[in-house]
């Protein structure tokens, strides 16, 4: 299975603890680009992210399978007078490296507003 389409259009995201600056971030750049090999190091950002008002559901199961869920959070955002905005983000729980399929465990999250 390939967990990194190159098809899709994502962004990975991690959070970090308070302390940590953008400064912070630039300056390791190099250095972990250098001793661990990894070019993509240097497309690291640094940036802030507030989701405001969302809704979200638990998917329990294999990622090809997200759709299903992903419209049951859409009809119950309707439902409930709103309406996605912008982009849904998933938050893994769970490794898809050490986890069989059907037991990964997946936040969905969408943004909303009022309809």
């Amino acid at each position: 299975m390939n967990f990194w389409r190159k098809e899709w259009n994502w962004k990975l995201m991690l959070r970090q603890p308070e302390f940590i600056t953008r400064e912070m971030v630039e300056e390791v750049k190099p250095e972990v680009r250098a001793n661990k090999r990894l070019d993509e190091a240097l497309n690291v950002e640094f940036e802030a992210y507030d989701e405001g008002l969302s809704a979200q559901v638990m998917h329990i199961g294999p990622f090809e399978e997200e759709g299903a869920t992903i419209a049951r959070l859409h009809q119950f955002i309707q439902e409930n007078g709103y309406e996605p905005h912008g982009l849904h983000h998933e938050i893994y729980l769970t490794d898809a490296r050490k986890v069989p399929p059907e037991k990964l465990r997946t936040i969905i999250r969408q943004q909303i507003r009022k309809a």
